[in-house]
């Protein structure tokens, strides 16, 4: 075995005694995408959850990638790839399956894009939305060879096509906006980070149920914000509100009127 199947491999097996992956398509998915297929090239600068900041591998060697790191796409504006072990774990919660249709909103470079395209499967279908230009881009360009996967520059909270078995929202906002509720199928799950500010928060699961929703908190999270969103102190009171119902109970409702849930 060569020095970077075996980095793989741990790199896998780190993620799946973590986050006790229940998934096996998931870690087949871990296991086969190649991580460094999806950025420029080496040397990254990369920094693990316990740092405050990046640095640079010593060399290009992707054996440096297979790590629970992140990897800096735009140091300067600290956006990054996200931690594999965090959005394993999401897409484990979510249990993404073969035939499912996956929309992304924020899919970033695209790597979890493939993970999620090896999942479904040639039947299912993952529709990657990114709203940076360039970024979609490259998106679209590391994505070709995967046939189930479209790219589209473009603003999630405006257009996500047909309705979605899940909906994974890679980046922060202060509520769950309708258009992802009203997109999601009979029993879909929309996994949506609600975060402040400070871009502290937490990751929201909301399951369509009968006419109506289940939201629960699943994750204390620190993410990018979303474009032009969670910029005004409401925007931070609406998402703490959100944060504090949902982790104590399960939160039933119908909708969403003025960022907060309704019964109408």
């Amino acid at each position: 075995m060569s020095d970077l199947a075996a980095a793989r491999a741990r790199y896998v097996e780190l993620i799946a005694k973590r986050e006790r992956i229940a998934s096996p398509r998931l870690l087949e998915a871990l296991a086969a995408i190649p991580r460094e297929d999806f950025l420029a090239k080496g040397p990254w600068r990369i920094e693990s959850e316990a740092a405050r900041g990046y640095r640079l591998t010593p060399d290009a060697d992707p054996v440096h990638l297979y790590d629970n790191v992140l990897v800096a796409i735009d140091a300067r504006r600290k956006l990054d790839t996200g931690l594999p072990s965090l959005w394993a774990h999401f897409i484990d919660l979510l249990d993404v399956g073969e035939k499912d249709r996956v929309v992304q909103i924020g899919c970033g470079l695209g790597y979890f894009s493939a993970v999620l395209s090896k999942i479904v499967g040639p039947k299912g279908r993952v529709h990657a939305i990114e709203c940076d230009g360039r970024l979609a881009a490259r998106a679209a360009n590391y994505l070709r060879p995967y046939r189930n996967v479209e790219v589209v520059h473009g603003d999630g909270c405006d257009e996500i096509g047909e309705p979605a078995d899940v909906i994974i929202v890679h980046a922060g906002f202060p509520h769950p906006h309708s258009l992802w509720l009203q997109s999601l199928r009979p029993r879909g799950r929309l996994l949506a980070p609600l975060t402040q500010r400070d871009r502290e928060g937490a990751a929201l699961k909301i399951t369509r149920k009968g006419r109506g929703f289940e939201a629960e908190a699943v994750q204390q999270i620190r993410i990018f914000p979303g474009r032009g969103r969670g910029v005004t102190a409401l925007d931070d009171r609406v998402a703490d509100w959100w944060q504090r119902a949902a982790a104590l109970a399960p939160l039933r409702f119908r909708g969403i009127e003025q960022g907060l849930p309704s019964d109408g």
